[in-house]
């Protein structure tokens, strides 16, 4: 059997160096390896976290040292950063080719960005389509708020499996509570594919040091190159 987080741990040794931060690290930050200092990003504190995920109410959560939304980072500079860690984020981003441009604005060049997706086929989203690319640009270009709704709408009836005269009211309840679902969900192709656009169409500046399918996930390790467009 693979053991997911050592997986993590070796690509880590290998790729993760200096300073830098993991957004949404929640209760399973990466073991990075002596001497890598990392800065924890969330967009609310340990405690309004617990509120938000009472499922977790029994480990420890990691206290953000920043309070910002991981999927913009407004509060931190460009260039700034030698990695940048989401596992199991990218999934709760709204709009995540957003997300990963962001993540590279804030990297130095030749900066890291480590990322564990969750690979649908071996989680609780199984029964969700894939998101296709034409979904996730047009959240790139006209904002996530057209889709927001839908999002919610399937995850309330493909994962809850809640019944159909609840599910109003289930959605009402994770709105209300701005409650962080997978919005989006991939399997290593369509990941793969919207890299290929994210450099091909919009010109971002990375490629792809490693991309490994590691049981539940598959971990995506960029670098950042020369002219990053932010």
């Amino acid at each position: 059997m693979v053991d997911v987080y050592q997986v993590r741990k070796e690509l880590a040794v290998q790729y993760i160096s200096g300073e830098g931060m993991e957004v949404g690290a929640l209760h399973a930050p990466l073991e990075v390896p002596n001497g890598a200092k990392v800065h924890y990003v969330d967009r609310m504190s340990a405690a309004n976290l617990r509120k938000q995920y009472p499922e977790l109410s029994a480990v420890n959560l990691v206290d953000p040292d920043i309070i910002d939304d991981g999927e913009r980072l407004a509060q931190i500079h460009d260039n700034t950063w030698d990695f940048v860690i989401a596992n199991h984020m990218i999934e709760h981003c709204q709009n995540p080719i957003g997300a990963i441009q962001n993540f590279l604005r804030v990297l130095k060049e030749g900066g890291i960005l480590y990322m564990g997706v969750p690979d649908k086929r071996y989680t609780f989203d199984l029964d969700r389509p894939i998101t296709d690319l034409d979904h996730l640009i047009r959240d790139y270009k006209e904002g996530p708020e057209w889709s927001k709704q839908g999002h919610y709408q399937e995850y309330v009836s493909l994962v809850d499996k809640v019944p159909e005269d609840q599910i109003s009211a289930r959605m009402k309840l994770l709105l209300d509570m701005d409650y962080s679902i997978h919005f989006h969900v991939w399997k290593p192709d369509s990941f793969l594919e919207l890299l290929s656009y994210c450099q091909e169409t919009l010109g971002f500046q990375f490629t792809i040091e490693q991309f490994k399918e590691n049981d539940f996930e598959f971990i995506c390790i960029l670098k950042k190159t020369q002219n990053h467009k932010s």
